[in-house]
């Protein structure tokens, strides 16, 4: 029993699985006869090329419809109201103007629509043309003759050889983005997984997956900070009067951006006490307390992103473009956590720089230190 436990141990389950995805194959190819193997093989065929053309149709019609979409919603001059908004219009907002703004949120969508589209017209065409291809297999209790089962046998292998190396692909995707995981690493040590993907997948997709898919990842990255950033500017839009004031007050004295962002991220940081209570609530009850700009002004307490969004608040009353920004923050304990804090564009440098206002009661200058991005990792 001990030996048969320790076999299992050595057994690679990446490889394990490709073997019984084929050999699963074999044995419904087996079972449903030459014919039935055969209209299977087929309808796997056709519905491959079907996708196929889907994807390039859907990503052509999207490549030409998007500049044309972008266009008619920027002539509509949507601009997010600086009032209290209801659930359903943040939504509305946060959809629209992250769709006229954002190219591969964009994109996306409009990829999506004309693919499915596509791919529906596509299907009803190769039905109406070949409908004995989507037609039922015999049914399980048919019996089969030995050579029908052979050849139904084979037809199997041929499934499974595909189904293996889409499988084989899948897996190739994520060593690519993720090579240093535990995970990546066990997936490349199957010698099954290494066939497929130096012998097929590779010499097929050239270096277009290792070299364009990690870049094209990290703008897909960036766009969804992006919109997370546009659904804070929704729900923020309304800046109250007392906010307002109060940020008008406590920068008179300044005459830069820069000096404006430094007097506010010194009084969020000494004003607002961090909510330890909240967190509490959160890690023992996993009970979230919403708080709105207004209420961490009001009661001075919140957590990092309540720092944040009150700190972008005040920022933008006094003119200044500010964002919200999530990720991972040092616990100071050789790991890191979920953490909020602040870009500010500072017009007189004409650039971006960081600042945790979260992080101002615990010492240190946290305004656009160096080394900040070694403290602070930007959600992926």
């Amino acid at each position: 029993m001990q030996d048969a436990i320790k076999m299992l141990g050595t057994v690679n389950w990446i490889s394990a699985v490709l073997v019984l995805v084929v050999a699963g194959s074999i044995v419904q190819g087996i079972s449903r006869g030459a014919s039935g193997s055969a209209r299977h093989l087929a309808g796997m065929l056709l519905e491959g090329a079907t996708t196929a053309a889907a994807i390039y149709a859907g990503w052509q019609g999207a490549a030409k419809l998007s500049p044309l979409l972008q266009e008619w919603l920027v002539a509509r001059h949507i601009e997010i109201p600086a009032s209290e908004l209801g659930f359903f219009e943040q939504i509305y907002y946060t959809i629209v103007t992250g769709v006229r703004d954002f190219p591969l949120l964009r994109m996306g969508m409009l990829f999506l629509l004309a693919y499915i589209v596509v791919k529906q017209l596509l299907y009803r065409v190769a039905f109406a043309a070949v409908p004995d291809t989507f037609a039922a297999s015999p049914a399980s209790g048919r019996k089969t003759g030995p050579f029908s089962g052979l050849a139904g046998g084979a037809f199997g292998a041929v499934s499974g050889a595909a189904r293996a190396l889409i499988l084989i692909a899948v897996l190739f995707m994520y060593t690519t983005l993720f090579p240093q995981t535990q995970a990546a690493g066990y997936i490349q040590a199957s010698d099954l997984y290494q066939k497929g993907a130096k012998e097929v997948i590779e010499p097929v997709t050239g270096d277009f997956i290792a070299s364009k898919l990690p870049v094209f990842t990290r703008a897909v990255e960036q766009e969804f900070s992006n919109i997370l950033q546009r659904k804070y500017e929704v729900i923020d839009a309304n800046i109250p009067d007392n906010i307002a004031g109060a940020a008008k007050e406590i920068t008179a004295g300044a005459k830069t951006d820069e000096e404006k962002a430094k007097l506010l991220y010194r009084w969020v940081g000494t004003r607002v006490a961090y909510d330890w209570n909240k967190v509490k609530l959160y890690e023992e009850q996993r009970i979230w307390k919403e708080q709105t700009p207004e209420e961490t002004f009001s009661t001075k307490k919140g957590v990092c992103i309540d720092f944040s969004r009150l700190y972008a608040v005040m920022a933008r009353s006094i003119g200044l473009d500010v964002k919200v920004v999530t990720g991972l923050g040092y616990d100071g304990l050789g790991g890191y956590g979920p953490h909020a804090w602040n870009e500010v564009y500072l017009s007189e440098k004409g650039k971006w720089v960081p600042l945790d206002s979260t992080w101002v009661a615990s010492g240190g200058n946290w305004f656009n230190p160096p080394d900040f991005d070694k403290t602070h990792i930007k959600e992926a």
